[in-house]
């Protein structure tokens, strides 16, 4: 969970919350109880930090508003806020579990299994798109269970430090690099170049705007209002020339649902129509996470003012 830091709330500059030592407590829990006992303590802890942190819950608030403006038939109640809040606890705890280990793969369904395989075994590589919805961590398993899939993430991590802690014994196996996304150089770019060029894959985020005011972001109309979105994921897709494509995975039920989408290919897209491959694609991305957005309501965790003009950047590509 986040809370504000002054007046300033770009989601970057936005303080997390708890101490390692709670946080430790809750997994200490969750291994030797069970996940029966940590949800039972999650909600009390979860509801100490919807009260603490205004910014968080009324992110929250607007979120459900514009979800149930843009699909009504969705009944979340008037505690959804407080279950929001639940579902994130929970996220933590599986992003911990899967970076351990300890997601069962019995428990993890993979519909386009397909179309992972087809990108994988092709040995094109390519850029891979995530987003705040669900958990992409639980993905990151996928690789011990397929050692031909080599990923690279770009993350911005400075801002969480605590919960990293928590993560720093964690095995992500040889076949995954985490880059710190604040810090791109030539040499990183080259390195990119080259997980692509060996048939890997490079994974970043593309809902929140850019960390820094150098770079630009498009808005596009999502759930019902204009939200800025960067355009750095695709134009390092334009960059990098390769296969585009979507990730995410959501908890459903008792088990996981990992979506794995073809979005695009930057290759041989000729200069002039860099703009608008990347208008087109930044669009189609939008559209899918929205969707998404309705399928698994409360999964989505931006929790900061998401819907406003971007500070840098134009409104081309706006729908």
């Amino acid at each position: 969970m986040t809370a504000p830091h002054g007046q300033d709330t770009h989601w970057s500059r936005v303080e997390e919350s708890g101490t390692v030592t709670g946080m430790r407590l809750m997994l200490a829990i969750d291994r030797w109880l069970g996940e029966w006992a940590f949800r039972l303590l999650l909600i009390p802890a979860a509801a100490y930090f919807w009260l603490r942190r205004p910014l968080a819950r009324r992110a929250s608030r607007e979120y459900r508003h514009r979800l149930q403006h843009t699909f009504p038939q969705l009944r979340l109640g008037p505690l959804a806020t407080l279950r929001h809040f639940i579902c994130f606890g929970m996220t933590m705890l599986d992003k911990v579990r899967a970076l351990h280990g300890r997601i069962d793969g019995e428990r993890v369904h993979l519909p386009d299994r397909a179309t992972l395989r087809e990108a994988i075994e092709s040995g094109r590589g390519g850029l891979i798109l995530v987003s705040h919805l669900g958990n992409h961590e639980i993905c990151q398993a996928l690789s011990r269970q397929r050692p031909d899939l080599r990923l690279s993430l770009l993350m911005h991590t400075r801002h969480a430090q605590r919960f990293n802690a928590l993560l720093a014994s964690a095995d992500r196996g040889e076949r995954v690099e985490v880059i710190e996304v604040s810090e791109i150089t030539p040499e990183t770019a080259q390195r990119l170049r080259e997980r692509i060029d060996e048939g890997g894959f490079v994974v970043i985020a593309a809902d929140r705007e850019p960390i820094s005011g150098d770079q630009r972001a498009r808005s596009f109309d999502f759930l019902g209002a204009p939200a800025p979105f960067p355009e750095g994921a695709f134009r390092l897709a334009l960059l990098l020339r390769c296969p585009l494509y979507l990730l995410l995975c959501a908890r459903n039920g008792r088990g996981y649902s990992v979506h794995f989408e073809a979005l695009g290919d930057s290759r041989g897209v000729a200069r002039a129509a860099r703009e608008t491959w990347l208008a087109t694609h930044m669009a189609a991305f939008v559209r899918r996470l929205e969707t998404y957005c309705g399928r698994y309501p409360l999964q989505w965790f931006n929790f900061y003012p998401f819907w406003k003009s971007p500070a840098h950047g134009s409104d081309r590509g706006q729908r």
